[in-house]
């Protein structure tokens, strides 16, 4: 009787959490849509790490021509060196904003799709 009663509720957790787990999943449209929210707001991000690095860009050029004028050619090299970095750091947010918007753009599409997928219906015979 111990058996019966074990296998039954074993039985029903592999039958009744599954199930109960895929009825709480979010719809490919949902998902879809979270997803392209998601990728905007990375993109909003990359615009503004892009914008500081521009400001960063200009204020180590303007910090090297003072060292320059004034012959400190050590502090020069120092700042040639932090240009170089934020203009790496720009490559790299040029990259992030051209992943992200192709991304936002695979989203838009898989939501459109799946809009159309669950209004068409074929009619009934």
């Amino acid at each position: 009787m111990k058996n019966r009663t074990l296998i039954a509720a074993l039985l029903a957790l592999a039958l009744g959490i599954p199930a109960a787990a895929v009825a709480q999943q979010p719809s490919d449209t949902t998902r879809d849509r979270q997803e392209a929210r998601r990728d905007r707001r990375d993109l909003r991000h990359d615009r503004r790490d892009t914008r500081s690095d521009r400001r960063d860009v200009r204020q180590d050029a303007r910090e090297r021509r003072q060292d320059v004028r004034s012959g400190d050619t050590t502090a020069a090299r120092a700042e040639t060196r932090d240009i170089r970095q934020d203009r790496h750091d720009l490559r790299g947010d040029r990259r992030d904003r051209r992943s992200d918007r192709r991304d936002i753009r695979r989203d838009r599409r898989d939501v459109h799709r799946d809009r159309h997928d669950t209004t068409s219906t074929s009619p009934k015979p």
